[in-house]
């Protein structure tokens, strides 16, 4: 839509949310005491040979391993007999693991079943794959069969084995040779070291290549360790960078330098793993790993990454790297790339590629993702300024074309850095046409959680070239609170958190009660309430002249999914007079929140029928608990 003057058809508008770019059955019988209810194997133990020469995973088979995993979970988490059941079902599956890794039930039952087992088993699992590692990693089921093995690693590794190998070998006598999980990790990294484009360029290899390098670095990524079991899609498995929350484990140094070892074969085939879309994803998390552990070598890769993509021909004006900004796959990689380049490095990128092209790239379909990065990553007032300097004068363009994005990570940076807040805000004000006339500016809230111009949000009819008309409380009290977007939800969050937020605050202190509550159970206008209670520039009298709204408004907010843990919330930062105001209100309705699916636990938090039995032991309980919290203030402040 375009930008011109006001009209009754153009001049509102309803900015689009976002750009978008394309891509076992359980047992049921009760575990039972005693060795002879223990799962018995079935009697045919070999597995079944298909045309291809690979096994098959028996009917029989089957049921067993499912009500072996049935026990397992039902059985104690200590002792004798769970001991023993572990060791005679991974018995089991030691001998079948190449049928039960490639069976698509077997492999989410197996998946399931790693998780209890001692290092010893897994440490024979694992061999008894490796023999046949290329067809079990690029095999849809295998792969994540791998994958959890390794992901067994930050709860074995280490772990005293020494008793478990005596006990092991006086009874067969056959694990002398057997190698240790440390000879194993290694051994699997070298091995996909001799063929790492294979299995990085493989759908499912490169699973295993991705799991590999944040074993190695002793880091998982949120995006692992949340993965459900069974095959999935790398795009469904896919999670954007920003969401990603790491956890570190400690490993031996011999796997940071196999992971440095590792990471130099993205540098051979450098071309590939640029352009090729499953080549790419293994890049972009070695470059995360690597960040964490190796800074200087991540730089390095970071550096050749670059180097090569601006040495390409360029078919228009412009570095050459442009062109890769608006390419699907590139892109992705030259988002991460941005996240984990040091500050110095960022400015020169910036200055070298970026300056001069970000209304262009901020209009694209997909380069402004990178932008999106590239605001994400400034950290300093020398970047933030020339990149405000560029962009600012086409948000409200940027606004109308669906890249909301953009403009919510460069509110972001300003928020960050802390320069910029007001000259934003004034901008955001003019896009959504509430900067003038001024009475209109209360009305911010509202328009900036639907993403609404003020014509639009109000419907109003304005002819072209006409004065703006002045606010209307009346109008603006009357209608009901517009739907909240995930990405007005985000702006008003960031606004909440810069250092003069007065304006946000008495918007919000002018909706009514039915408004803010409606707010506060929206699935994505509840992070506002949030906001206003935890941002460090929001004082206590402001908050609590914005809360004083939802009085008479408890009840519907504590039966609410979301509403409940914002009053949870508002509980938990509240005095005493104010909890009583709110116990108060709740106790009129006490039987209605206990009926209540979310009402039930706010009742209990606020000990609501203590509250309404014996007052005086609940304002006794309460102002201990306050007393405890303040000392625990003092505490953290000093």
């Amino acid at each position: 839509m375009g930008l011109g003057p006001r009209s009754p058809h153009k001049a509102g508008r309803q900015f689009p949310a976002s750009g978008k770019r394309g891509r076992g059955a359980k047992g049921s019988g009760r575990f039972l005491r005693g060795r002879e209810q223990h799962p018995r194997p079935p009697a045919d133990r070999g597995s079944e040979r298909t045309p291809d020469g690979h096994p098959h995973l028996s009917p029989e088979a089957l049921g067993y391993f499912r009500r072996a995993l049935s026990a397992l979970k039902e059985a104690p988490e200590a002792g004798e007999e769970r001991e023993l059941m572990v060791h005679n079902v991974f018995k089991e599956v030691e001998t079948q693991a190449l049928a039960l890794a490639t069976n698509r039930t077997g492999s989410e039952m197996l998946q399931e079943l790693l998780g209890f087992s001692p290092l010893k088993p897994l440490c024979r699992v694992w061999a008894a794959l490796r023999s046949n590692l290329r067809f079990v990693a690029c095999h849809r089921c295998g792969v994540h069969v791998l994958q959890s093995t390794l992901l067994q690693l930050p709860r074995l590794l280490g772990s005293p084995a020494e008793e478990e190998k005596e006990e092991e070998e006086e009874e067969n006598g056959k694990d002398g040779s057997l190698e240790t999980l440390e000879e194993l990790v290694l051994g699997l990294a070298s091995e996909v070291c001799d063929d790492f484009l294979f299995y990085c360029g493989d759908t499912h290899g490169s699973f295993l290549v991705r799991t590999l390098l944040q074993v190695l670095g002793g880091t998982l990524l949120e995006s692992e360790r949340a993965r459900p079991g069974g095959s999935k899609s790398s795009e469904n498995q896919r999670v954007t960078t920003r969401e990603c929350k790491p956890t570190d484990f400690e490993v031996p140094e011999v796997f940071l330098n196999c992971l440095q070892n590792l990471s130099s074969c993205f540098l051979k085939d450098i071309a590939v793993f640029i352009t090729d879309k499953i080549s790419s994803f293994c890049l972009q998390v070695a470059l995360q790993i690597l960040h964490r552990k190796l800074p200087q070598f991540c730089a390095y890769l970071c550096n050749a990454v670059i180097g090569y993509l601006s040495t390409r021909s360029s078919s228009g004006a412009g570095s050459p790297l442009l062109l890769f900004l608006r390419d699907q796959t590139s892109s992705r990689l030259l988002e991460q790339v941005l996240l984990v380049l040091e500050p110095p490095r960022l400015q020169s990128l910036f200055e070298d590629h970026f300056q001069g092209h970000l209304q262009t790239l901020a209009a694209h379909p997909i380069a402004n993702f990178p932008l999106q990065r590239l605001l994400d990553a400034i950290s300093t007032p020398e970047l933030l300024s020339p990149v405000f300097e560029e962009l600012s004068p086409a948000l409200e363009a940027v606004l109308a074309q669906g890249h909301t994005g953009v403009v919510i990570a460069l509110v972001g940076a300003c928020r960050r850095v802390g320069a910029y807040q007001a000259q934003v805000l004034q901008l955001l004000l003019e896009a959504f046409h509430c900067a003038e006339p001024s009475s209109r500016q209360v009305a911010c809230v509202p328009l900036f959680a639907t993403l609404m111009a003020y014509e639009v949000y109000y419907e109003l009819m304005e002819e072209e070239g006409a004065m703006p008309a002045e606010h209307q409380v009346e109008m603006a009290t009357a209608r009901t609170l517009g739907e909240v977007t995930v990405l007005g939800s985000l702006l008003l969050q960031h606004l909440l958190h810069f250092s003069t937020p007065g304006l946000i605050l008495r918007s919000l202190g002018s909706l009514t009660g039915p408004q803010l509550l409606a707010l506060a159970q929206s699935p994505a206008g509840s992070h506002v309430l949030d906001a206003i209670l935890t941002s460090p520039s929001v004082t206590r009298k402001q908050r609590r002249r914005v809360l004083q709204a939802l009085k008479g408004q408890y009840v519907s907010l504590a039966c609410s999914r979301h509403g409940s843990r914002v009053l949870d919330a508002i509980w938990n930062g509240a005095a005493l007079g104010i909890r009583k105001e709110i116990a108060s209100e709740l106790g009129e309705q006490n039987q209605e929140l206990i009926r209540d699916p979310f009402g039930h636990h706010v009742a209990r938090n606020v000990a609501l029928t203590t509250f309404l039995k014996r007052r005086e032991a609940w304002e006794q309980q309460q102002s201990a608990v306050a007393k405890r919290r303040r000392a625990l203030n003092s505490v953290l402040e000093d």
